[in-house]
């Protein structure tokens, strides 16, 4: 089965806070830790459009309007930096300033704001679909190999 319906129990929910999903699931995921619950699903987020995700990454039974999933990065070159955000029919685009995510006092994690245009840039065209990224930022965590995302139609 493609979907996670029958992982969790009817009436089940899942709505973790920023800080769950970086210092828990996040931080797990990079140190190849079991995760008690098994949600989130491991996608190629660039081999896939935003509108394929909900399929693939349903939780239970109840409609949702956020979907959540692990994807590594894409680098637009070998060498460099620059992450490829794009898609056969679009693109992810970040947008505003990235937001720390605290554990109390302490950084434990940045979260990105993206929004996929479909075509190509500069000429893309804005569609509804947002994305927050997540990625752990600290000494102590070294460096993020892999970033949960959310996705909101």
């Amino acid at each position: 089965m493609d979907t996670m319906e029958s992982c969790v129990p009817p009436g089940f929910r899942f709505h973790p806070t920023d800080e769950e999903l970086v210092g828990y699931y996040l931080k797990k995921k990079v140190a190849s830790q079991k995760i008690d619950l098994d949600v989130i699903r491991d996608i190629d987020l660039y081999r896939i459009e935003p509108w394929d995700i909900q399929e693939r990454c349903r939780i239970g039974y109840e409609e949702q309007n956020e979907w959540y999933f692990f994807s590594h990065k894409d680098k637009k070159y070998p060498t460099g930096t620059r992450t490829n955000r794009a898609t056969m029919a679009g693109f992810w685009k970040a947008t505003g300033r990235d937001k720390a995510v605290y554990d109390k006092s302490k950084l434990i994690g940045m979260r990105k704001t993206l929004v996929f245009y479909k075509g190509r840039a500069p000429n893309g065209q804005k569609t509804d679909w947002i994305m927050h990224e997540y990625r752990l930022e600290s000494e102590e965590n070294g460096p993020p190999q892999a970033s949960t995302n959310s996705l909101f139609p």
